[in-house]
């Protein structure tokens, strides 16, 4: 099938099944939709795949998306609560490297794969560093974003079942309002900034953490307007959907069937133990269940940012949360991989 044909018919499909899970109500719809039109597609032969170019500008707009959400007073209050969010990052970490060395010495999946899988985070880390570890790389991959589709999954289900109207996030939008066209390039200029500065640096995660800060403190000096209207969304939250969904392809898919009771069992495993850490949150720190669960989801960042700005959860919150967490298993996540795996051996 033509490459263009393709791209037609994957955003076709896309565009029914994010309709379906609108009229379901469910958060973020617009990335569920082509997430899960993006694994039936792969799985039955296609062949496309998102760039690394256009994934990390995805990124950026989503890192002015949360800056809109993340006022600059807010996120200075927020950091004084640094003890809370140490707890629960250091909480997260240790809980997965914990779960990671009880399951390879249950001989779950082989070898040392499950410690690299499980890790809350940093997915093509991990991915590249389990293959220079010898362990299966391929199992890594879906072990990492096998749990990101589950985590979203749940996570927009939490949402609507903690009573979470979705049309705060979709229906409600006006798909085509008049567009302040300066105040949008300068908003796209600024999500430009966070790939540049990944592919200069070559820390991935600056793609969407330098327009995500950038955008907080121009925005709160009125430097910037932030401008971006909901056709521009539409088209960004497919391709981070797609970015995900097309990895399942089928030769993947059947490389992993072999492993996949472990490999669900040790993804439900860590979101289970994570809504556990989410539910002391909402008994001791006063925090609301879904910004709790939201905060704690061991998703990708980038699916948590589009669940948490969908719907009524303390954006601020889960976002600092989460961005805190990703640095930090930047940081320590692979080293933490590596001492588990030599201990679990």
């Amino acid at each position: 099938m033509p490459v263009v044909l393709q791209w037609c018919v994957l955003a076709a499909l896309s565009a029914v099944l994010a309709a379906f899970l609108t009229w379901l109500a469910f958060p973020a719809a617009l990335l569920l939709g082509p997430m899960v039109a993006g694994i039936i597609f792969a799985f039955h032969g296609g062949t496309l795949q998102v760039g690394q170019t256009l994934s990390m500008l995805g990124q950026g707009v989503l890192g002015c998306v949360i800056a809109r959400s993340m006022p600059l007073t807010v996120s200075a209050e927020l950091l004084l609560r640094w003890p809370l969010f140490v707890t629960i990052i250091l909480s997260v970490v240790l809980v997965s490297a914990m779960l990671g060395w009880i399951m390879t010495r249950l001989r779950v999946l082989p070898g040392t794969t499950v410690v690299w899988g499980i890790s809350p985070g940093a997915a093509t880390v991990m991915t590249l560093m389990a293959e220079s570890a010898g362990a299966d790389a391929q199992l890594v991959a879906f072990m990492q974003y096998s749990r990101i589709i589950i985590a979203a999954g749940v996570a927009s289900a939490v949402a609507k079942w903690t009573g979470i109207d979705a049309a705060h996030g979709t229906a409600a939008a006006e798909w085509f309002p008049a567009v302040d066209w300066l105040a949008l390039a300068q908003t796209l200029g600024l999500a430009i900034s966070g790939p540049l500065v990944a592919r200069v640096t070559g820390v991935r995660g600056a793609a969407l953490l330098v327009p995500l800060l950038a955008a907080i403190v121009l925005a709160h000096y009125g430097i910037l307007e932030i401008e971006l209207p909901r056709w521009l969304l539409v088209v960004v939250y497919a391709f981070l959907g797609w970015r995900i969904g097309l990895r399942f392809t089928r030769s993947l898919l059947l490389h992993a069937l072999k492993s996949l009771p472990g490999i669900l069992a040790s993804s439900f495993a860590l979101i289970i133990v994570c809504a556990g850490i989410a539910a002391l949150l909402v008994v001791f720190a006063d925090i609301d269940p879904l910004t709790a669960y939201l905060a704690t989801s061991p998703g990708g960042a980038d699916t948590v940012a589009i669940i948490a700005t969908s719907s009524n959860a303390d954006v601020a919150f889960v976002m600092t949360t989460q961005m805190f967490r990703f640095v930090i298993v930047l940081l320590l996540g692979p080293v933490t991989a590596k001492f588990v795996a030599s201990r679990s051996a």
